[in-house]
Protein backbone atom coordinates (compact mmCIF):
# COMPACT_ATOMS: atom_id res chain seq x y z
CA UNK A 1 0.00 0.00 0.00
CA UNK A 2 1.27 3.47 -0.82
CA UNK A 3 2.17 6.30 1.53
CA UNK A 4 -1.37 7.66 1.23
CA UNK A 5 -2.64 4.87 3.49
CA UNK A 6 -1.34 6.32 6.77
CA UNK A 7 -2.74 9.72 5.83
CA UNK A 8 -6.16 8.22 5.16
CA UNK A 9 -6.04 6.31 8.43
CA UNK A 10 -5.16 9.53 10.24
CA UNK A 11 -8.30 11.18 8.82
CA UNK A 12 -10.50 8.40 10.21
CA UNK A 13 -12.22 8.92 13.58
CA UNK A 14 -10.54 7.64 16.73
CA UNK A 15 -12.44 4.51 17.70
CA UNK A 16 -12.48 3.37 21.35
CA UNK A 17 -10.16 0.57 22.34
CA UNK A 18 -11.87 -2.85 22.39
CA UNK A 19 -12.95 -4.11 25.79
CA UNK A 20 -12.85 -7.78 24.80
CA UNK A 21 -10.71 -9.87 22.48
CA UNK A 22 -11.41 -13.22 20.89
CA UNK A 23 -10.17 -16.29 22.76
CA UNK A 24 -10.55 -20.01 22.15
CA UNK A 25 -13.39 -21.68 24.03
CA UNK A 26 -12.83 -24.84 26.09
CA UNK A 27 -14.57 -27.48 23.99
CA UNK A 28 -14.12 -31.16 23.19
CA UNK A 29 -15.01 -33.37 20.28
CA UNK A 30 -18.73 -33.81 19.98
CA UNK A 31 -18.56 -37.45 18.88
CA UNK A 32 -17.29 -38.64 22.26
CA UNK A 33 -19.78 -36.44 24.12
CA UNK A 34 -22.65 -37.74 22.00
CA UNK A 35 -21.60 -41.35 22.62
CA UNK A 36 -21.38 -40.83 26.38
CA UNK A 37 -24.75 -39.08 26.39
CA UNK A 38 -26.43 -41.93 24.52
CA UNK A 39 -24.84 -44.48 26.85
CA UNK A 40 -26.08 -42.53 29.87
CA UNK A 41 -29.55 -42.32 28.32
CA UNK A 42 -29.62 -46.09 27.75
CA UNK A 43 -28.32 -46.76 31.28
CA UNK A 44 -30.94 -44.47 32.76
CA UNK A 45 -33.69 -46.17 30.74
CA UNK A 46 -32.44 -49.59 31.85
CA UNK A 47 -32.39 -48.55 35.51
CA UNK A 48 -35.94 -47.19 35.19
CA UNK A 49 -37.13 -50.46 33.65
CA UNK A 50 -35.34 -52.49 36.34
CA UNK A 51 -36.86 -50.38 39.12
CA UNK A 52 -40.31 -50.70 37.60
CA UNK A 53 -39.88 -54.49 37.38
CA UNK A 54 -38.84 -54.76 41.01
CA UNK A 55 -41.73 -52.54 42.07
CA UNK A 56 -44.10 -54.83 40.18
CA UNK A 57 -42.84 -57.86 42.08
CA UNK A 58 -43.45 -56.30 45.46
CA UNK A 59 -40.02 -54.75 46.05
CA UNK A 60 -41.19 -51.15 46.00
CA UNK A 61 -38.62 -50.13 48.63
CA UNK A 62 -35.85 -51.01 46.15
CA UNK A 63 -37.65 -50.29 42.90
CA UNK A 64 -38.74 -46.70 43.66
CA UNK A 65 -35.19 -45.39 44.34
CA UNK A 66 -33.99 -47.14 41.17
CA UNK A 67 -36.69 -45.42 39.14
CA UNK A 68 -35.72 -42.04 40.57
CA UNK A 69 -32.04 -42.77 39.89
CA UNK A 70 -32.79 -43.82 36.31
CA UNK A 71 -34.81 -40.66 35.68
CA UNK A 72 -31.95 -38.52 37.02
CA UNK A 73 -29.41 -40.36 34.85
CA UNK A 74 -31.58 -39.95 31.75
CA UNK A 75 -32.27 -36.28 32.44
CA UNK A 76 -28.57 -35.66 33.14
CA UNK A 77 -27.64 -37.33 29.85
CA UNK A 78 -30.16 -35.26 27.89
CA UNK A 79 -28.97 -32.09 29.64
CA UNK A 80 -25.33 -32.92 28.86
CA UNK A 81 -26.17 -33.47 25.20
CA UNK A 82 -27.58 -29.94 25.09
CA UNK A 83 -23.97 -28.80 24.99
CA UNK A 84 -23.49 -30.27 21.49
CA UNK A 85 -22.98 -27.82 18.61
CA UNK A 86 -22.75 -28.27 14.86
CA UNK A 87 -20.17 -25.82 13.51
CA UNK A 88 -20.00 -25.50 9.72
CA UNK A 89 -16.90 -24.35 7.83
CA UNK A 90 -16.82 -20.57 7.68
CA UNK A 91 -18.80 -20.24 10.92
CA UNK A 92 -18.00 -19.76 14.59
CA UNK A 93 -19.84 -19.92 17.92
CA UNK A 94 -19.43 -17.14 20.48
CA UNK A 95 -19.84 -18.78 23.90
CA UNK A 96 -21.15 -16.97 27.00
CA UNK A 97 -21.62 -18.29 30.52
CA UNK A 98 -24.17 -16.29 32.51
CA UNK A 99 -23.44 -13.23 30.36
CA UNK A 100 -19.66 -13.52 30.56
CA UNK A 101 -17.70 -14.17 27.36
CA UNK A 102 -15.73 -17.42 27.74
CA UNK A 103 -14.44 -18.01 24.20
CA UNK A 104 -15.18 -18.77 20.58
CA UNK A 105 -15.51 -22.14 18.85
CA UNK A 106 -13.90 -22.03 15.41
CA UNK A 107 -13.23 -25.75 14.87
CA UNK A 108 -15.80 -27.09 12.44
CA UNK A 109 -17.73 -30.29 13.04
CA UNK A 110 -19.58 -31.57 16.10
CA UNK A 111 -18.26 -29.89 19.26
CA UNK A 112 -19.31 -29.95 22.92
CA UNK A 113 -19.14 -27.18 25.52
CA UNK A 114 -20.67 -26.55 28.90
CA UNK A 115 -24.46 -26.95 28.40
CA UNK A 116 -25.09 -24.00 30.75
CA UNK A 117 -23.54 -21.64 28.21
CA UNK A 118 -25.29 -19.77 25.41
CA UNK A 119 -23.80 -19.98 21.93
CA UNK A 120 -24.32 -17.36 19.22
CA UNK A 121 -23.61 -18.29 15.61
CA UNK A 122 -21.58 -15.82 13.56
CA UNK A 123 -20.33 -16.14 10.00
CA UNK A 124 -16.62 -15.70 9.30
CA UNK A 125 -16.99 -15.98 5.52
CA UNK A 126 -15.84 -13.26 3.13
CA UNK A 127 -18.73 -10.91 2.34
CA UNK A 128 -19.56 -8.14 -0.11
CA UNK A 129 -21.25 -4.86 0.66
CA UNK A 130 -22.23 -2.54 -2.17
CA UNK A 131 -23.28 0.98 -1.31
CA UNK A 132 -26.19 2.65 -3.09
CA UNK A 133 -25.41 5.38 -5.58
CA UNK A 134 -24.50 8.39 -3.42
CA UNK A 135 -24.80 12.00 -4.57
CA UNK A 136 -22.14 14.25 -3.05
CA UNK A 137 -20.09 17.33 -3.95
CA UNK A 138 -16.47 16.80 -4.89
CA UNK A 139 -13.57 19.01 -3.79
CA UNK A 140 -14.50 21.63 -6.40
CA UNK A 141 -18.15 21.67 -5.34
CA UNK A 142 -19.40 19.80 -8.39
CA UNK A 143 -22.24 17.33 -7.68
CA UNK A 144 -21.18 13.78 -8.55
CA UNK A 145 -22.61 10.30 -8.17
CA UNK A 146 -20.56 7.38 -6.93
CA UNK A 147 -20.94 3.93 -5.44
CA UNK A 148 -18.45 1.41 -4.09
CA UNK A 149 -18.23 -2.29 -3.27
CA UNK A 150 -16.34 -3.46 -0.19
CA UNK A 151 -15.09 -6.99 0.44
CA UNK A 152 -14.78 -7.69 4.16
CA UNK A 153 -14.52 -10.48 6.71
CA UNK A 154 -15.01 -10.87 10.45
CA UNK A 155 -11.66 -11.49 12.10
CA UNK A 156 -12.46 -11.04 15.79
CA UNK A 157 -15.82 -12.59 16.62
CA UNK A 158 -15.84 -11.24 20.18
CA UNK A 159 -15.49 -7.65 19.01
CA UNK A 160 -18.12 -8.15 16.30
CA UNK A 161 -20.65 -9.36 18.88
CA UNK A 162 -19.85 -7.26 21.95
CA UNK A 163 -18.24 -4.01 20.73
CA UNK A 164 -21.07 -2.85 18.43
CA UNK A 165 -24.83 -3.34 18.43
CA UNK A 166 -25.05 -4.79 14.91
CA UNK A 167 -21.79 -5.30 13.06
CA UNK A 168 -23.57 -5.68 9.68
CA UNK A 169 -25.25 -2.30 10.03
CA UNK A 170 -22.04 -0.84 11.44
CA UNK A 171 -20.02 -1.90 8.39
CA UNK A 172 -22.70 -0.55 6.02
CA UNK A 173 -22.87 2.82 7.77
CA UNK A 174 -19.10 3.26 8.05
CA UNK A 175 -18.63 2.28 4.41
CA UNK A 176 -21.04 4.99 3.27
CA UNK A 177 -19.36 7.53 5.56
CA UNK A 178 -15.89 6.67 4.21
CA UNK A 179 -17.04 6.88 0.58
CA UNK A 180 -18.61 10.30 1.20
CA UNK A 181 -15.48 11.54 2.98
CA UNK A 182 -13.18 10.41 0.16
CA UNK A 183 -15.47 11.98 -2.44
CA UNK A 184 -15.41 15.43 -0.87
CA UNK A 185 -11.63 15.34 -0.42
CA UNK A 186 -10.81 15.01 -4.13
CA UNK A 187 -12.17 16.44 -7.39
CA UNK A 188 -13.75 14.33 -10.08
CA UNK A 189 -11.27 15.75 -12.63
CA UNK A 190 -8.26 17.76 -11.45
CA UNK A 191 -7.36 21.06 -13.11
CA UNK A 192 -3.72 20.41 -12.28
CA UNK A 193 -2.17 17.23 -13.64
CA UNK A 194 -0.15 16.76 -10.44
CA UNK A 195 -3.31 16.75 -8.30
CA UNK A 196 -5.11 13.52 -7.45
CA UNK A 197 -8.58 13.07 -8.91
CA UNK A 198 -11.28 10.45 -8.55
CA UNK A 199 -11.33 9.62 -12.24
CA UNK A 200 -7.66 9.94 -13.08
CA UNK A 201 -6.12 8.28 -9.99
CA UNK A 202 -8.48 5.42 -9.24
CA UNK A 203 -5.80 3.14 -7.76
CA UNK A 204 -4.49 5.73 -5.30
CA UNK A 205 -7.98 6.78 -4.26
CA UNK A 206 -9.16 3.21 -3.66
CA UNK A 207 -6.08 2.59 -1.53
CA UNK A 208 -7.01 5.59 0.60
CA UNK A 209 -10.60 4.34 0.77
CA UNK A 210 -9.48 0.88 1.94
CA UNK A 211 -7.17 2.41 4.57
CA UNK A 212 -9.88 4.68 5.94
CA UNK A 213 -12.42 1.85 5.97
CA UNK A 214 -10.01 -0.42 7.84
CA UNK A 215 -9.55 2.23 10.51
CA UNK A 216 -13.31 2.78 10.82
CA UNK A 217 -14.44 -0.86 11.11
CA UNK A 218 -11.51 -2.21 13.13
CA UNK A 219 -13.50 -1.58 16.32
CA UNK A 220 -16.03 -4.21 15.16
CA UNK A 221 -13.35 -6.85 14.56
CA UNK A 222 -13.77 -6.56 10.79
CA UNK A 223 -10.96 -6.62 8.21
CA UNK A 224 -11.28 -5.00 4.79
CA UNK A 225 -10.09 -7.29 1.98
CA UNK A 226 -10.67 -4.92 -0.96
CA UNK A 227 -12.67 -1.86 -1.94
CA UNK A 228 -13.50 -0.53 -5.41
CA UNK A 229 -15.64 2.17 -6.96
CA UNK A 230 -18.41 0.64 -9.05
CA UNK A 231 -20.02 3.87 -10.23
CA UNK A 232 -18.49 7.30 -10.78
CA UNK A 233 -20.11 10.06 -12.83
CA UNK A 234 -21.17 13.66 -12.75
CA UNK A 235 -24.69 14.33 -11.55
CA UNK A 236 -27.25 14.57 -14.40
CA UNK A 237 -27.78 18.31 -13.95
CA UNK A 238 -24.17 19.13 -14.87
CA UNK A 239 -23.21 16.07 -16.91
CA UNK A 240 -23.73 17.76 -20.31
CA UNK A 241 -21.77 20.87 -19.31
CA UNK A 242 -18.90 18.80 -17.96
CA UNK A 243 -18.91 16.67 -21.10
CA UNK A 244 -18.47 19.81 -23.20
CA UNK A 245 -15.62 20.85 -20.91
CA UNK A 246 -13.93 17.48 -21.33
CA UNK A 247 -14.40 17.62 -25.10
CA UNK A 248 -12.96 21.13 -25.20
CA UNK A 249 -9.97 19.99 -23.19
CA UNK A 250 -9.44 17.06 -25.55
CA UNK A 251 -9.63 19.37 -28.59
CA UNK A 252 -7.11 21.79 -27.06
CA UNK A 253 -4.74 18.93 -26.23
CA UNK A 254 -5.04 17.53 -29.77
CA UNK A 255 -4.46 20.95 -31.33
CA UNK A 256 -1.42 21.48 -29.13
CA UNK A 257 0.03 18.19 -30.30
CA UNK A 258 -0.72 19.03 -33.94
CA UNK A 259 0.99 22.42 -33.63
CA UNK A 260 4.04 20.88 -31.96
CA UNK A 261 4.32 18.36 -34.76
CA UNK A 262 3.81 21.00 -37.46
CA UNK A 263 6.52 23.24 -36.00
CA UNK A 264 8.93 20.32 -36.03
CA UNK A 265 8.10 19.50 -39.63
CA UNK A 266 8.53 23.13 -40.77
CA UNK A 267 11.83 23.37 -38.93
CA UNK A 268 13.06 20.16 -40.56
CA UNK A 269 11.95 21.37 -43.99
CA UNK A 270 13.77 24.71 -43.67
CA UNK A 271 16.89 23.02 -42.34
CA UNK A 272 16.99 20.58 -45.25
CA UNK A 273 16.39 23.30 -47.86
CA UNK A 274 19.23 25.32 -46.38
CA UNK A 275 21.56 22.32 -46.01
CA UNK A 276 21.08 21.05 -49.57
CA UNK A 277 21.00 24.58 -51.05
CA UNK A 278 17.82 23.81 -52.98
CA UNK A 279 16.77 27.42 -53.16
CA UNK A 280 17.93 30.61 -51.48
CA UNK A 281 15.25 32.12 -49.28
CA UNK A 282 15.36 35.50 -47.63
CA UNK A 283 13.59 36.17 -44.35
CA UNK A 284 10.38 37.33 -46.03
CA UNK A 285 10.17 34.21 -48.20
CA UNK A 286 10.92 31.99 -45.19
CA UNK A 287 8.09 33.67 -43.29
CA UNK A 288 5.72 33.12 -46.20
CA UNK A 289 6.79 29.49 -46.49
CA UNK A 290 6.36 28.91 -42.77
CA UNK A 291 2.91 30.50 -42.88
CA UNK A 292 1.81 28.35 -45.80
CA UNK A 293 3.15 25.14 -44.27
CA UNK A 294 1.52 25.85 -40.92
CA UNK A 295 -1.83 26.47 -42.62
CA UNK A 296 -1.52 23.20 -44.54
CA UNK A 297 -0.37 21.12 -41.57
CA UNK A 298 -2.65 22.60 -38.91
CA UNK A 299 -5.81 23.07 -40.94
CA UNK A 300 -8.73 20.75 -40.22
CA UNK A 301 -9.73 20.70 -43.90
CA UNK A 302 -7.87 19.74 -47.05
CA UNK A 303 -6.09 22.81 -48.50
CA UNK A 304 -7.02 24.15 -51.93
CA UNK A 305 -3.86 24.49 -54.06
CA UNK A 306 -3.17 27.77 -55.86
CA UNK A 307 -0.83 27.66 -58.85
CA UNK A 308 1.59 30.56 -59.19
CA UNK A 309 2.24 31.20 -62.90
CA UNK A 310 4.44 34.19 -62.23
CA UNK A 311 7.78 34.63 -60.49
CA UNK A 312 8.63 33.98 -56.86
CA UNK A 313 7.82 37.64 -56.08
CA UNK A 314 4.47 37.67 -57.88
Amino acid sequence: MSDTAPAAAADAPDMPKPQVREAAAHDIGGGLALLLGLIGLLVGTGVIIGGATLSGHGSAAVGAPLIVLGVLIALGSVFAMCGLNMVAPGEARVVQLFGRYVGTIRTDGLRWVNPLTSREKISTRVRNHETPVLKVNDAYGNPIELAAVVVWQVQDTAQAVFEVDDFLEFVATQTEAAVRHIAIEYPYDAHDEAELSLRGNAEEITEKLAAELSARVRAAGVAIVESRFTHLAYAPEIASAMLQRQQAGAVVAARRQIVDGAVGMVEAALARITAEDIVELDEERKAAMVSNLMVVLCGDRAPQPVLNTGTLNQ
